[in-house]
């Protein structure tokens, strides 16, 4: 018996959000790149095979080893890897006019950052373009300390 069938006729329905309503402690690794992010700086961390990983994570996705103690200075400017437009954003997004949610591989990574990029029209946005991040006015320590990544020369 179908949904409708069972009520009557009418499609049930029920409003629903989905939130993540939890604090999660950063630790040394992720301490040291929101920290780097408060100075400007981004940074990643080796594994032990060399890739570097941006953000950086205490073990390396492919291997389950503890990546070292070596970080590197990467970015600023880095290559949209893939994108999706969001043409209507909703309150909680980081920009309240259309733009794009991007993966950014930054100039001396090997993994790609999701972040987003203001390319002020959906036509400007193409996989493989270069990218430059966009400070926030003040720096506290957190990912949106890069307000956005624009268009190199833009």
């Amino acid at each position: 018996m179908s949904d409708a069938s069972a009520s009557g006729g009418k499609t049930l329905s029920a409003p629903h959000r989905l939130e993540y309503t939890y604090r999660r402690s950063l630790g040394d690794v992720l301490g040291r790149f929101f920290t780097g992010l408060r100075d400007r700086k981004i940074e990643g961390v080796k594994t032990k095979a060399g890739r570097v990983l941006v953000p950086p994570a205490e073990y390396d996705p492919e291997t389950g080893d503890a990546t070292s103690d070596e970080w590197v200075e990467v970015g600023p400017g880095g290559v949209v890897e893939s994108w999706t437009w969001i043409s209507a954003p909703r309150a909680r997004h980081p920009m309240q006019r259309p733009f794009a949610f991007a993966l950014v591989k930054l100039d001396g990574a090997d993994t790609a950052l999701l972040h987003a990029v203001d390319a002020g029209n959906e036509a400007r946005m193409q996989t493989g373009m270069r990218v430059q991040a966009r400070w926030a006015d003040e720096t506290v320590g957190r990912i949106q300390d890069i307000a956005c990544f624009v268009p190199e020369g833009a």
